[in-house]
């Protein structure tokens, strides 16, 4: 997987973390790809029944990474080539929700824009106290992509995807909660040793039979997710070339607030 990307097993548990070295965590083209390499190997594997996603012990994830020098260049390719290359994060994530065994997500601290689209990906997220999550793209002149709307609908209805997505509201640990957005709240710094619980249940479990109804639940759930975002890409690509992207990026990396004309 490279440095970044650490793999365990456990008996029929596996765990997934993913260290930058960097606390914001965020995901350059290189971790989201090692990311995928990571999900796929789970996806025809029978003696899996749980699989863990964790970050930092400080912090999950901060969203993409702006400052990647591969997606700055991603940007800058032609049209051709950009399709193919926005294509890493919707693969990201569909890679990890297409993992047979049943996946849980281990948060601490902040999960913001990707890093959101990748734990709505799991089946299961614990947050800790401290916990927030926060989808901040349109205050960057973007969509919110990566497949990631149906999902947060499934989760927390259309009103508060709404809320969450489009309104970019900053969501403590108790709301999500409250919400669904996550499943079990702990501790700062025990999501990992409650997501090991919940993984030691379904391993206990018999597994065929689990994985049967994560699949079912998943078709009943996500129906229509394919023909609702399956234009999320094509938006990205446009969004990129208004005047309001460029001021949402350039306002976030000098660390000030964006004016929007609607260009």
């Amino acid at each position: 997987m490279g440095g970044q990307v650490s793999t365990t097993r456990e008996g029929r548990i596996a765990i997934v973390r993913f260290d930058t070295g960097n606390r914001a965590n965020a995901l350059s083209q290189k971790l989201m790809a090692d990311l995928t390499s990571a999900a796929q190997e789970f996806h025809d594997c029978p003696d899996i029944s749980a699989v863990i996603l964790t970050g930092r012990d400080d912090q999950f994830c901060m969203g993409a990474d702006l400052k990647d020098a591969a997606g700055t260049a991603a940007a800058k390719a032609s049209l051709s080539e950009r399709r193919v290359l926005l294509r890493r994060g919707p693969r990201l994530c569909k890679a990890w929700e297409e993992i047979d065994a049943l996946t849980i997500c281990a948060v601490e601290g902040w999960c913001v824009g990707g890093g959101v689209a990748l734990a709505t990906a799991c089946d299961l997220r614990v947050a800790t106290e401290a916990t927030h999550f926060y989808v901040p793209e349109v205050e960057r002149g973007m969509n919110m992509s990566w497949g990631s709307i149906p999902r947060f609908v499934a989760l927390v209805g259309p009103a508060r995807t709404k809320r969450i997505a489009g309104l970019c509201e900053k969501i403590d640990a108790s709301t999500a909660l409250h919400w669904g957005l996550c499943d079990h709240v702990v501790p700062a710094g025990s999501a990992l040793k409650k997501a090991h619980e919940i993984a030691e249940a379904a391993a206990a479990l018999p597994p065929t039979a689990l994985k049967s109804v994560k699949h079912d639940v998943n078709i009943a759930a996500l129906a229509l997710a394919q023909a609702t975002s399956h234009r999320d890409l094509e938006a990205f690509a446009l969004l990129q070339q208004s005047d309001d992207f460029k001021k949402g990026v350039s306002a976030f990396l000098q660390g000030r607030d964006p004016t929007f004309t609607g260009d």
